[in-house]
C-alpha cells in the first residue's frame, strides 16, 4: 500500500496535481450551482415583473 502512495519515487508532483485537480472541480461545480441559483432568482423575478405590468 505505501507503494501505491510513495507512486515510484513521484508523488511529490502527483499528489499536488491530484489535490490542484480535484479543488478545481470543486470550485467548477460550486460556481455552477451558485450561477444557477442566481439565474433562477433572475427569471423568477422577470416573470414576476411580466406578471405585473399584463394585470389589466
Amino acid at each position: 500500500m505505501s507503494e501505491f502512495f510513495a507512486m515510484d519515487g513521484y508523488a511529490i508532483f502527483l499528489w499536488p496535481a491530484y489535490l490542484v485537480t480535484l479543488i478545481a472541480i470543486l470550485a467548477n461545480v460550486m460556481l455552477a450551482r451558485r450561477a444557477h441559483a442566481e439565474a433562477k432568482q433572475e427569471a423568477r423575478r422577470r416573470f414576476a415583473i411580466e406578471d405585473e405590468g399584463s394585470s389589466p
